[in-house]
């Protein structure tokens, strides 16, 4: 996977822009605020579709325009590709594949692959379970785009289960039992289906994860405790329809399902105890850091090639010895790093840029 350049019109701080990436190591340096993270969100928007931040589409059209292009060309596997986003401030957006206009977002999942590390990862440590939940399925998706329909499907039971448990009033009457069966057996179909892949990919992820710590929290200032994940929901062991049965009676009573995969927990842990209320920040940070780079390594190995690594700030978030074992232990394949406090000394970027007020230009 190599992405060549990127074109950007009215996108965010950026009126126009014109950039080319090296096929290893490219650098994009600036003081905060000067639209570093805005140039790694369009070009994992090109992959998501989404902004990594969490932005509606149309507030990444900058102020006063209709709309915002965003334009890249890549290579994978020896093809050409050429994407294309128009986003509107008003009205629908369109994407275009090597000219081809795509009917569903999912039509485009796995053309272009990233990963992304963000400051807002600390949240994957030191947030609540819904954050880590979302890592899980977004890493699903990115292994096989079809677990998006699941995730989906999840989504819907739920809220029409949620809906008759509320309407019920606590009562369980002869119409909210038989209604309530229907909606039990299609969340034990659609809950198992999201929630036994979980459990597939945590087997997978556990390794990867704990070497990615060790790696980034090497030597003798940093001990030597071990980074754990762990998933293993309550109603692994008896299966889902067990489970509900037993909660059957508090569902009613609180209007709200209370097992499957949206209460799913991933536990992660360093030397034994919980990361989330004993790990210190820079430690959550390392650990979040890992996290990422071990889902990866686990879609790399399963697409055949590496995405896109973008690390934003990653070095103001990281001490001088941590900064230095992440450049050592760069996985194979493109990397985009950007940076408001320059560069460790042990770095060798073949790219430089400088980026101020929305401007980009190739560092002398």
């Amino acid at each position: 996977m190599h992405l060549r350049r990127l074109w950007l019109t009215d996108y965010r701080s950026y009126a126009t822009a014109d950039v080319t990436f090296a096929e290893g190591l490219t650098a994009v340096l600036g003081p905060n605020g000067q639209g570093k993270t805005n140039l790694l969100e369009a070009v994992a928007f090109l992959s998501l579709l989404s902004s990594f931040r969490g932005a509606p589409s149309e507030a990444l059209v900058r102020g006063g325009a209709e709309q915002a292009i965003v334009r890249a060309e890549a290579t994978r596997d020896g093809r050409d590709l050429l994407v294309e986003a128009e986003l509107r401030a008003v009205g629908r957006d369109r994407v275009q594949l090597n000219r081809q206009p795509l009917r569903r977002a999912r039509d485009l999942a796995g053309t272009i692959l990233v990963s992304v590390f963000s400051p807002d990862d600390l949240a994957l440590v030191k947030g609540g379970p819904s954050g880590r939940r979302r890592y899980l399925d977004d890493l699903l998706v990115a292994l096989d785009p079809t677990f998006d329909r699941v995730r989906l499907e999840v989504e819907k039971v739920l809220k029409q289960r949620n809906a008759l448990l509320r309407q019920s009033g606590g009562r369980l009457t002869d119409d909210v039992a038989s209604t309530l069966e229907v909606w039990d057996q299609k969340l034990v179909s659609t809950g198992e289906a999201l929630g036994r892949p979980r459990v597939e990919v945590v087997r997978s992820l556990a390794p990867e994860v704990f070497r990615a710590y060790r790696e980034l929290a090497a030597g003798p200032a940093f001990g030597d405790a071990d980074a754990l994940v762990v998933y293993d929901p309550p109603w692994l062991q008896t299966g889902m329809a067990e489970a509900l049965a037993l909660v059957r009676r508090d569902e009613l009573r609180r209007g709200v399902s209370l097992v499957g995969p949206h209460r799913d927990e991933l536990d992660l842990h360093l030397g034994g105890l919980v990361a989330r209320t004993h790990a210190s920040q820079g430690e959550q940070r390392t650990f979040a850091l890992a996290l990422r780079l071990a889902g990866h390594r686990l879609v790399a190995d399963a697409a055949g090639t590496p995405p896109v690594l973008l690390l934003d700030d990653v070095f103001s978030e990281l001490d001088p010895d941590r900064s230095a074992a992440l450049l050592a232990h760069l996985p194979p394949g493109q990397a985009i790093i950007t940076s408001a406090v320059g560069l460790p000394a042990d770095a060798a970027p073949q790219l430089v840029y400088e980026v101020r007020d929305g401007t980009v230009t190739e560092a002398s």
